[in-house]
């Protein structure tokens, strides 16, 4: 494989770049804290804008203008996606239609084509792998490769990075753009692609380690949303330097789990992944319902194929769920001065959750769903369902699973045995192939949505 440019092992001067090369910071050659050169283990691409981006490459009539992503054609629902022309006025995901349209008077909105982007990903994927091997892929935009032997010394990766960002514009489209980051770890490959977006490539080497962070916000760092962050200042921690001050003990009680110690590790550039003993929390689908589905009748049809969807990931992941819960939200009318959903839809909300015997089959699963679907308020104010979630908790991987004492274990696995076959047909010919009965209704109720978080294998 092509390893770029540089000799491996060997300290570079700004002399050894290529002709025309301008290096960003974050691309210096600076001998390490070992005393060699600058090396990284992690290349980690993550798309920029990529269902706006997706648009603009398979419609060329949108290209240079801003567009905006939705689930629906509707004013009260939000961008789920936004080009970087809609970004330049202010608009970005989450961005209420009716707000974006103030912001950008001549913003485009298209629907979602979620099969599209599918599609796209698996070409992208397949481009990146003509450069490097891809280890993991982490979302629909975002994947990570480990780089080994002569591709690790600086120069060598920072020249792959070029090699990868140019390879998905040549087999894929000139409209998909990327960001490359490198670094030690996965966790800091993946900070150093969020540092220059649209089209950058940043690394972040031990020797520019913690300062390169302290620049950093809290809210830069994959795993740090709104609420972690307001735990953490109430914590007395407001920056990156504070931050960066704690021990691994102290991150560790700061987040009052084994995930802060872990972060306190990443950020000081260890190369090390999850533990093979861990094992996804919980899972989850959630969908918002177009005006025509807000009625009782198709909002229950779309929670049973949320629990279809979760229940085949549930199986994928050889997981047992020991909780069922179910979230719905209700619109009404915007005098009842009720607040008002990120959605844009005035709501009130209502979840509840039941534990079970720890299982995985649909039988039992939409047993449960009743159950909590019959549990739900009733009356005025809250006959407009506009939002459902389900979600599978207290996850159990097949390893600790205890067997139902009035199970035999041969009906466990004869049971075992018919539903993944089940799922291999419905993987392989489509999610409405082989499913219970009660299901049946519900596949044109909830048309296919990928998160940017989802991986698409199963959809």
């Amino acid at each position: 494989m092509e390893s770029g440019s540089g000799n491996p092992g060997t300290e570079s001067t700004r002399d050894d770049w290529p002709e025309g090369t301008v290096p960003h910071p974050g691309e210096r050659n600076v001998p390490d804290r070992n005393g060699g050169a600058p090396a990284v283990n992690w290349l980690f691409v993550d798309l920029n804008s990529y269902f706006a981006s997706v648009e603009q490459q398979d419609r060329p009539e949108l290209r240079g203008k801003p567009v905006g992503v939705v689930p629906m054609l509707a004013d009260t629902t939000c961008c789920i996606a936004a080009s970087y022309e809609a970004k330049a006025h202010g608009v970005k995901t989450g961005t209420i239609v009716a707000d974006a349209k103030r912001m950008c008077p001549n913003m485009v909105f298209v629907e979602g084509r979620h099969e599209l982007y599918v599609d796209y990903h698996h070409r992208i994927v397949e481009a990146v792998e003509s450069c490097v091997p891809v280890t993991a892929v982490m979302s629909i935009d975002e994947m990570a490769c480990r780089l080994m032997g002569r591709e690790r010394p600086l120069l060598s990766a920072l020249e792959l990075g070029r090699k990868v960002k140019a390879t998905i514009k040549e087999k894929v489209g000139p409209m998909l753009s990327s960001s490359v980051g490198l670094a030690t770890s996965r966790y800091l490959a993946k900070v150093a692609s969020d540092m220059e977006k649209p089209d950058g490539l940043v690394a972040l080497t031990l020797d520019m380690l913690p300062d390169a962070l302290r620049r950093l916000g809290l809210r830069d760092l994959p795993g740090i949303g709104v609420q972690t962050e307001k735990r953490l200042n109430e914590k007395g921690i407001h920056t990156m330097d504070d931050l960066l001050e704690l021990d691994c003990e102290q991150a560790g009680e700061m987040w009052g789990s084994v995930w802060g110690q872990r972060l306190w590790y990443w950020l000081r550039g260890e190369d090390f992944e999850m533990s093979e003993t861990e094992h996804l929390n919980s899972i989850s689908h959630s969908h918002v319902l177009s005006p025509e589905m807000r009625t009782p009748e198709k909002a229950w049809a779309v929670a049973h194929k949320l629990l279809h969807k979760a229940a085949m990931r549930l199986r994928s992941h050889k997981l047992w769920a020991s909780s069922i819960g179910l979230a719905v939200g209700f619109s009404v009318p915007r005098n009842m001065n009720a607040p008002v959903s990120r959605f844009g839809v005035p709501t009130r909300g209502w979840h509840h959750e039941i534990r079970l015997m720890e299982c995985q089959d649909n039988q039992t699963l939409i047993g449960a769903l009743c159950r909590l679907w019959n549990e739900k308020p009733k009356g005025k104010g809250y006959d407009q369902p506009y939002f459902v979630g389900v979600s599978l908790n207290g996850l159990v991987p097949d390893r600790l699973h205890s067997l139902n004492l009035f199970d035999s274990l041969e009906n466990a696995k004869s049971r075992a045995k018919l539903l993944q076959e089940m799922d291999r047909l419905n993987q392989k010919y489509g999610m409405s192939t082989l499913a219970p009965a009660t299901m049946l209704a519900a596949y044109k109720a909830a048309p296919t949505r990928i998160a940017f978080h989802s991986i698409p294998d199963l959809f």
